[in-house]
């Protein structure tokens, strides 16, 4: 549909409020399945190869699920909302299943069915931006969508916290797999958000029908071709003539994404090392840094979906491109100096008249450059992206896009394990001052992406 209208503010709030239920369950993925997993006996050289289930079940799923719903129509639930509602359905129930686990396998079982299902939800959500919003309004899509992650995730790494704090639930209270009751509330709660803020989204945004063009061209695929054939037919064609601008973002992609599994791999053992002095797992200073990278982490992404509302007229004002290099630029500094900063040195303290005051450290510096790269990644890659193509195919090319994400996951897996943490000293700190340089040259690589004006990029 040409010449879209605009919608309000919180007409774009409602459509990606689902966005949140399915960033809270990724949040409670990163903040608990290590932990799940020892529970259940595995070691901590068997945990990479457990995560695994993330980047590869988007690295197959994602453009699959893109391809299909271009060439979807339903008259009552529309194109991209009938990938939203499955994946809600199928991730509530594993998060539901998860805390039962009784062994590793039933475990990593289950977390590859719920990043599948997540990524089902996640995938069409921004075809869905673009093919609500008339351009214009892409950049506050986008960022609506980094809000939503920010507070989903933030959310979910204190849900457990809070509910202890709260007396609700008791710290040493658990089950007989050895996994303490508020995880299972946790994930009960995420179960619920998932469902819930995927059905209001659904409830109350209507979806444009196809054009006549764009509807003979759905029915000539499926006339021509089997579903998988034509998937796969879309998908090879997409890559064939894949726009300059996605060619000039792979990079960017590549080194931003690297950068970060860097750091929620090693922040905890580099905190250890740098802020407690220690290595021991059992020592009670390892424990200490285990806390503060929950607050960090919760810290980082606060500031996330704080600075996605700060970066819209910025992004109008200079671009996507400039907000982009200067976001990875902040982000890769702070990682880079994050060695340098303690936990003692006292920035300033917030009063509590419930307890006692907020201390805030100098250690909590490099939570405010990575909450802003973070919240620059989550929308302006999209939002230079969503210019660049054509609107018959957002959901091909948006899926193909998200391999940039996974591709770079899967790359530093194996390479981490199997050799680059060999060449870093196998020192956590070094990975951490890698993942800062990376962010620099993600920025510097943004600084290559062409672009006609500051918000029109060349296709």
């Amino acid at each position: 549909m040409s010449n879209k209208p605009k919608m309000s503010f919180w007409q774009i709030w409602n459509m990606n409020f689902g966005f949140f239920g399915i960033q809270f369950s990724f949040g409670l993925q990163q903040s608990n399945m290590s932990a799940i997993y020892k529970y259940l006996g595995a070691d901590e050289a068997s945990l990479p190869m457990l995560w695994l289930a993330g980047p590869v079940t988007g690295l197959i799923i994602q453009p699959i699920i893109g391809a299909m719903s271009d060439n979807t129509w339903s008259p009552k639930f529309g194109r991209r909302k009938p990938y939203f509602l499955i994946g809600a359905v199928v991730s509530s129930i594993a998060l539901i299943a998860m805390p039962f686990s009784s062994a590793l396998w039933m475990a990593a079982g289950l977390l590859w069915i719920l990043d599948a299902a997540n990524n089902i939800a996640m995938e069409p959500y921004r075809a869905f931006v673009a093919d609500k919003l008339p351009k214009d309004q892409h950049a506050i899509g986008f960022l609506m969508q980094s809000f939503f992650a920010g507070l989903g995730i933030t959310l979910a790494n204190f849900t457990p916290a809070i509910l202890v704090m709260l007396g609700i639930l008791s710290i040493s209270d658990k089950a007989e797999n050895g996994i303490p009751i508020y995880t299972y509330y946790a994930f009960f709660i995420g179960a619920v958000a998932a469902i819930v803020s995927v059905l209001l989204s659904v409830s109350t945004t209507k979806e444009y029908p196809p054009t006549e063009e764009e509807w003979r061209e759905i029915q000539a695929q499926k006339a021509k071709h089997n579903l998988i054939s034509s998937v796969w037919n879309e998908i090879v064609e997409a890559m064939k003539t894949m726009p300059l601008t996605m060619k000039q973002l792979i990079p960017v992609k590549f080194f931003t994404w690297y950068a970060m599994f860097c750091y929620w791999e090693f922040i905890t053992s580099a905190l250890a090392q740098n802020v407690f002095k220690t290595t021991d797992h059992n020592a009670v200073g390892f424990s200490q840094a285990q806390l503060l990278t929950g607050n960090l982490n919760g810290t980082y992404n606060i500031i996330c979906f704080v600075a996605a509302f700060a970066l819209i007229p910025l992004a109008l004002k200079i671009g996507a491109k400039g907000v982009h290099f200067i976001a990875l630029l902040l982000g890769g500094l702070s990682l880079i100096a994050m060695p340098y900063l303690d936990n003692t040195t006292v920035l300033l303290t917030i009063p509590n008249p419930v307890g006692s005051d907020i201390v805030i450290s100098t250690i909590y510096l490099y939570a405010l450059g990575l909450g802003i790269a973070w919240a620059s990644m989550l929308a302006m890659p999209y939002q230079l992206l969503a210019g660049s193509i054509p609107a018959k195919k957002r959901g091909v090319y948006m899926g193909i896009f998200n391999m940039f994400i996974v591709i770079p996951m899967i790359i530093q897996i194996f390479s981490m394990q199997y050799f680059v943490y060999d060449l870093l000293g196998t020192n956590p700190s070094n990975v951490i001052t890698l993942a800062g340089v990376f962010l620099v040259l993600g920025a510097v690589f943004t600084l290559l992406i062409t672009v006609k004006n500051k918000n029109e990029v060349v296709d």
